[in-house]
């Protein structure tokens, strides 16, 4: 198990599946990045806070904030799941569980529910420990602006 990330720590890298057009988190330096993880695709609670990203990806994409979710379900669910509810931002399987793993949220089965702000030079900006799905995106936002990470 990796140690607990904290804020100013360098973000852990890991690969995006491929289309996504960027082959891993390091290649978005010089841009904010949300990595948010969440428990399974196409479930209540997941599919919530997805939408709230989708519903406000306008905002995040205005400002050049990367979005990507991460969960350990495969490619194949990811597609399914992006598709079926219209996300337009990155979803990284970690069947793995190595991104999990080294973001330190690894649950016993799947991925808490764990969202990382990460700055323009790749370093943890902000943690959300516990994430509520329903608004979270806005609260995401409300941080990046506060941290003045954003103009």
């Amino acid at each position: 198990m990796a140690s607990e990330l904290k804020v100013g720590d360098r973000a852990p890298d890991f690969e995006l599946p491929p289309g996504s057009g960027k082959g891993k988190l390091s290649d978005h330096r010089g841009n904010v990045v949300v990595v948010y993880f969440y428990p399974k695709d196409d479930t209540p609670g997941c599919t919530t806070e997805a939408c709230n990203f989708r519903d406000n990806y306008e905002d995040f994409k205005a400002k050049g904030i990367q979005v990507i979710g991460v969960s350990v379900d495969s490619d194949k669910s990811h597609k399914k799941f992006a598709e079926k509810y219209g996300l337009p931002f990155v979803l990284a399987p970690d069947v793995s569980k190595d991104i999990s793993k080294k973001y330190n949220v690894l649950g016993l089965r799947s991925a808490n529910r764990v969202t990382f702000i990460i700055d323009k030079e790749g370093k943890i900006a902000h943690i959300f420990p516990k994430v509520s799905p329903k608004g979270h995106a806005v609260e995401v936002l409300e941080k990046i602006t506060e941290l003045g990470l954003v103009s």
